[in-house]
């Protein structure tokens, strides 16, 4: 049997022995799930045998039994329960859990774990609660609602898995105390205003000082403001309506 999980390695933000992430270290030891986002058992059907926690994302997995005995994880929709039936199919029927083409997908169906190359595997709407929705087909494309609010056209043959993705409520809940923000490996973060000139382009000056420059900057001195997006990105050419609510001409 495939093996299914194994220790992440902790690097701390570190690589080289250098810090190139702050503000990381002292995490609690965990596991790494292999998560089939690609969905690549076609045409056979799995039997949920278990909802797990995963420690690595916000959303809940679901242990899957094939037909042919083999196992795999999946991101688990709101709704799926142990014993259901699920299948990733061309054919498949429009079910919570199961994973179509996009343009076998009714519209107005809401779906998770979208492919935006085709047979790449699932790229988007894999967050815990997130939907997209499927807002109406074109000749050449499908589209689809993301969660931001934009809407994109995607290629007909890209699959995407039927239903909200689980754990809805994670949003909502309280860690408590600092203690259980350590153990997910995060550590305190010093503002670049109380700190001295030489650690920090923000630090310095008499007393209580605010930034004191035209633009904030980050710790390594690039600006920390204004739209980091890449406007030329190939893929904006498939926006119909941008995550502002504005239409996209062209």
């Amino acid at each position: 049997m495939r093996q299914l999980k194994y220790i992440l390695k902790k690097h701390s933000g570190r690589s080289g022995g250098k810090v190139t992430v702050r503000h990381q270290g002292g995490r609690h030891k965990r596991f790494l799930r292999q998560i089939d986002f690609n969905r690549g058992k076609m045409d056979v059907w799995g039997k949920v045998e278990a909802i797990e926690y995963e420690p690595n994302r916000n959303a809940t997995i679901a242990l899957v039994l094939y037909e042919d005995g083999e196992r795999r994880y999946i991101l688990a929709p709101a709704g799926l329960v142990v014993g259901a039936k699920v299948i990733a199919s061309e054919m498949a029927p429009v079910e919570v859990g199961n994973s179509l083409p996009l343009k076998a997908i009714p519209v107005g169906t809401q779906v998770h774990n979208i492919e935006i190359t085709k047979g790449k595997g699932g790229q988007i709407v894999k967050g815990a609660g997130s939907a997209a929705v499927i807002f109406g087909k074109e000749e050449v494309y499908v589209l689809v609602k993301l969660p931001s609010g934009e809407i994109r056209r995607f290629d007909p043959g890209c699959f995407a898995t039927i239903g909200q993705v689980g754990n809805v409520d994670d949003r909502n809940k309280n860690l408590g105390k600092a203690g259980r923000v350590r153990n997910r490996g995060k550590r305190p973060s010093v503002r670049g205003v109380a700190m001295n000139p030489h650690a920090h382009p923000h630090g310095g000056g008499e007393g209580r000082s605010g930034v004191g420059m035209k633009f904030q900057k980050t710790f390594y001195g690039r600006p920390a403001v204004g739209k980091t997006r890449n406007k030329k990105k190939y893929s904006n050419r498939l926006i119909v309506q941008s995550r502002g609510g504005k239409a996209v001409l062209g």
